[in-house]
């Protein structure tokens, strides 16, 4: 079934806490209860000011927001193995073409002003198919124009770690805000029914891969 709205977005800040705790991620960052609870509770007084009003994630490829934990806690490489497909058992993976040490240059871009942050929220996310079949440069070209920020890595994990039914055939994304110093942009796409971290040139456009977006972050205060 896919996620139904919420009238009140404390509600959607809790259920999406809980998504965390389910995958174990305090666990895994070596967190007790009380200390994960320490690391996230401060923002879910910044989430009281969010209408959320109606959506559907699968129907509109838009969320108004998502808690976003960093590979400062817990690493992309036991992340995307707790994403999935919606109703589907297999879990996600890492590609491959991530050669040795790969993934820790593939770092959010100075614009984003994360670093350093263990937790966040990002706001007025979009999945952004109409880019599909765009050149990545131009599409983050645009993006950038429009006052719009562009999602990493870990931000592109959180919202099919909430939202698993926004990654659909034709219609998955590529992650700008994470960069490595290349020509190579990561991305998230469906491969072998699981989620796939993968990466595309910057120049190749693909008719299946749009470009996340979001309009801002706000951080712990």
């Amino acid at each position: 079934m896919t996620h139904q709205p919420t009238a009140d977005a404390g509600t959607e800040f809790d259920r999406q806490v809980g998504n965390l705790v389910e995958r174990d991620y305090p666990k895994t960052a070596g967190l007790t209860p009380q200390e994960f609870d320490a690391l996230v509770t401060p923002l879910r007084d910044l989430v009281t000011d969010i209408g959320l009003g109606g959506h559907e994630a699968a129907d509109t490829g838009r969320v108004p927001f998502l808690l976003v934990v960093t590979r400062d806690v817990v690493p992309v490489e036991e992340t995307m193995p707790r994403t999935t497909l919606h109703g589907k058992p297999k879990p996600g993976f890492v590609d491959r073409s991530f050669e040795p040490g790969a993934l820790e240059r593939f770092v959010a871009v100075q614009e984003t002003g994360i670093a350093g942050q263990r937790a966040y929220l990002l706001l007025d996310v979009e999945r952004g198919e109409e880019f599909c079949g765009v050149v990545p440069n131009d599409a983050m070209a645009t993006v950038h124009s429009r006052g719009r920020t562009l999602l990493t890595i870990e931000e592109g994990i959180a919202l099919i770690t909430h939202f698993p039914e926004i990654l659909v055939k034709n219609k998955c994304f590529s992650l700008g805000g994470s960069r490595s110093g290349d020509r190579r942009v990561p991305a998230i796409w469906i491969s072998q029914t699981a989620p796939k971290l993968g990466w595309c040139w910057e120049g190749n456009p693909h008719t299946w891969l749009g470009m996340a977006s979001a309009g801002s972050r706000r951080l712990a205060p």
